[in-house]
């Protein structure tokens, strides 16, 4: 009885089915015969719905398609979507080629709703045969003339497309359903053919022979234009996501952009564009080298700059917003690189050359002040250039962007600056040196107050340093002059020692005494600082106290050593190995001569040093003393005892005569942090390199700086150099100095800024 019912229910659902079918089928044979009527007489707007039901009836019969009747009914209904096609598109071709589309459109309009029910592969044909009928005006004028198709025709090219766009908008746009998007394919399709007649007309140029190439200004201009028209299409079609009109029959959203879509033919000739700002850069520097620094109409201010920087600055600006906009590659990167090459020039030839200038033509105290602000304006401005840029180049370009060695440039140009401020001051106290030195310290019988040569001294320090600093505006850059200041001192106090010879133990103690003097005086020099910035009593920076503190001191442990008498020897011997404590003999003699102690007498004297100098390396296991005295090793370069002619060539190295960078980043190396001491004694000659601690080894300073003086060095050692001596100015105290192999910058440092 199971199988019987199960049976029965087999039986009633194939009936169920087959009545289903078969009423399908009578539903599709009528309304096939109602649409193929309906087709002749052209009543699309009924077509449309009909069709659209006689292709949902035709998917349930794709699995009889065996059958022979039901295969012809799908011919059938195959043909009559053709031939609606065609239909349709014949209709559509009659009414614009007779200019009846006015006349025609409800028919049209209907017609494309057929189209719409025909699918993806009839609407596509349709639009693609609208796009290329508007299109063929704007071929037939612009390929097939040489001088419509020229780049200097290229807004007629964009004002044919804007009448075509508008003719479109008001008698076509109405035709087709709002979802095809017609005019934005008639807008692709114009540029896609645009970027085409572009990239040949532009390869065609460079390829030419015998005549002039494209003209950089002109192909500016018509890529400004194109990438206003592309911007103007983008505003009027991204009103909203729509699908991909690349293939119309793809179902993904996505946003698509006009942008490129034309000047992306322009972006392999932009080299030409860079070389020409290449080309005007070059020329703007020999004027900025000619110009006065400021214009008759400015007054100088301590704040100034040089008004070459500031309108360089806008140059760089304008430039570097409008190859942003026509690339965003290659050609960007390009041009990052001809700004830093300039930078680098304006460095060299405009700021370092004022600073350069022969002694009859040096640069004032006010032009120093303004290169100064110039080098640290430039060195602020650079790094956000480079951040500029790297915000705007493609993702993978942006680690190839980098402008540290042009910020450590101006970082130089700026020390060199403060160290020729510097030289100002030293030029004053040549009288003060000069009595000095025509005073007899041999002869002298008791220690008095103060020198005479030391008050005037002091007075032209005071003098010079307030004149200075009242105009240096960043206190980094303040410290910075008088920390040299003092070291510069201290290092010809030193060398005038030295052409003081022979020094008697009493004129050593007044020498010790004038130097407390001048370390008290030179403790208050910022106070001139603070005074144009404040009107209120400061007490000195604890960390510059300190720092002239350890300047002048390194100048003790000689004087304390002329300070003991030759008689005994011993006490003599003593007093080097406990003051200066080290193993060299030279130097040792060079204490001897200092002291006017004979030659004769001097055998005796070495040879007992050496005889202490081995005892007291042996009871404290070789540690105590050092192979050579940073202090006396650099008053000779002569080798053997040391004699006078010696002296005399330590003596004539250390004059200042004109100003020489040599050695210049160590000595800036206090200007980078506040109450951060260097390790180490300084050199007590002008031009010879710190010893230990940060300032290097003295022969990498010396052998490498001292033929790089800013008069005899060339182009690229002197751009070298002041990156070299900016890095300095940046770098924490405790890494090496000048003889080491400079790195990329040290971003954890504190950096010039940090001294403010």
């Amino acid at each position: 009885m199971t199988a019987e019912i199960k049976r029965l229910d087999g039986t009633k659902r194939n009936l169920t089915l087959s009545m289903t079918a078969l009423k399908r089928l009578q539903m599709l044979t009528t309304a096939y015969e109602q649409l193929r009527g309906l087709a002749r007489g052209r009543q699309y707007r009924e077509c449309a719905s009909l069709l659209a039901a006689v292709l949902q009836l035709m998917r349930h019969f794709h699995g009889y398609r065996g059958i022979a009747q039901i295969a012809a009914l799908s011919r059938g209904v195959g043909d009559v979507q053709g031939e609606l096609l065609e239909q349709v598109c014949d209709d559509f071709e009659l009414a614009f080629a007779k200019g009846e589309v006015a006349a025609q459109r409800p028919t049209l309009i209907e017609a494309c709703a057929v189209v719409d029910a025909l699918g993806d592969a009839a609407r596509a044909r349709l639009v693609a045969w609208y796009v290329n009928t508007e299109l063929r005006e704007y071929r037939h004028v612009f390929r097939g003339n040489d001088e419509a198709a020229s780049l200097d025709n290229i807004a007629r090219r964009y004002a044919w497309f804007r009448r075509a766009i508008k003719t479109y908008e008001d008698e076509h746009a109405a035709l087709f359903p709002a979802h095809w998007r017609v005019g934005e394919t008639l807008a692709t399709a114009f540029c896609d053919g645009t970027r085409a007649d572009y990239q040949a007309i532009l390869e065609k140029s460079m390829r030419r022979a015998d005549g002039p190439r494209v003209d950089v200004n002109l192909l500016l201009s018509c890529l400004q234009e194109t990438l206003d028209f592309e911007q103007s299409i983008e505003r009027r079609f991204s009103t909203e996501p729509r699908a991909s009109i690349d293939t119309l029959s793809s179902a993904d959203e996505r946003t698509h952009t006009f942008n490129g879509s034309i000047s992306v033919a322009f972006e392999p000739y932009l080299s030409l564009w860079v070389d020409s700002q290449d080309r005007a850069l070059a020329a703007m520097i020999p004027k900025y080298k000619a110009q006065p620094l400021l214009s008759p109409d400015d007054e100088f201010s301590p704040q100034a700059v040089i008004g070459s920087a500031i309108e360089l600055f806008h140059f760089y600006k304008l430039t570097l917003s409008q190859c942003a906009k026509l690339s965003t590659s290659e050609r960007l990167l390009d041009l990052a690189k001809t700004l830093a090459k300039y930078l680098d020039e304006y460095a060299q030839q405009v700021l370092l050359a004022i600073l350069q200038r022969p002694a009859h033509t040096a640069a004032s105290v006010q032009d120093i002040i303004l290169v100064l602000n110039t080098a640290d304006f430039w060195h602020t401005n650079t790094g956000q250039l480079e951040e500029n840029i790297k915000k705007r180049i493609d993702h993978e370009l942006v680690a190839k962007v980098d402008l540290t060695s042009q910020a450590d440039a101006f970082l130089g140009v700026a020390s060199t600056a403060v160290l020729a401020l510097v030289n100002r001051v030293e030029v004053g106290c040549e009288g003060a040196w000069r009595e000095m030195k025509n005073t007899n310290w041999s002869k002298m019988e008791s220690v008095g107050d103060q020198s005479s040569y030391v008050g005037e001294l002091v007075s032209h320090v005071n003098a010079g340093a307030e004149e200075i600093l009242a105009i240096i505006v960043k206190p980094q850059y303040a410290r910075a002059f008088a920390d040299n200041l003092v070291e510069h001192v201290a290092n010809r106090y030193i060398a005038n020692i030295v052409q003081c010879r022979p020094v008697s133990e009493v004129g050593a103690e007044q020498m010790l005494l004038d130097k407390y003097v001048l370390t008290k005086a030179f403790e208050n020099l910022l106070s001139y600082h603070s005074a144009s910035s404040s009107h209120t009593a400061q007490n000195p920076p604890a960390g510059f106290v300190r720092r002239v503190n350890s300047t002048m001191t390194r100048i003790d442990p000689l004087l304390k050593t002329l300070q003991v008498r030759p008689s005994p020897p011993e006490g003599l011997v003593q007093a080097y190995l406990i003051h200066i404590g080290d193993r060299s003999d030279a130097n040792f003699k060079k204490v001897l001569e200092l002291k006017g102690v004979r030659k004769a007498d001097q055998a005796h004297l070495v040879e007992l040093f050496g005889i202490h100098r081995d005892a007291a390396s042996s009871a404290h296991g070789g540690a105590k003393l050092v192979a050579q005295s940073t202090l006396l090793t650099p008053l000779l370069t002569t080798t053997g005892l040391g004699g006078s002619s010696g002296l005399n060539q330590a003596v004539a190295s250390a004059a200042p005569a004109r100003f020489d960078p040599t050695g210049l980043g160590e000595k800036l190396l206090s200007a980078a942090r506040d109450g951060v001491e260097r390790m180490g004694t300084p050199s007590p000659l002008g031009s010879v390199p710190l010893q230990g601690g940060a300032a290097g080894s003295s022969g990498g300073n010396a052998g490498g700086l001292a033929s790089a003086g800013v008069a005899g060095q060339n182009a690229a050692s002197i751009n070298e150099n002041l990156k070299n001596f900016g890095k300095f100015f940046r770098r924490d105290i405790a890494i090496g100095g000048l003889g080491t192999r400079f790195g990329k910058r040290d971003v954890s440092g504190s950096g010039a800024g940090g001294g403010e």
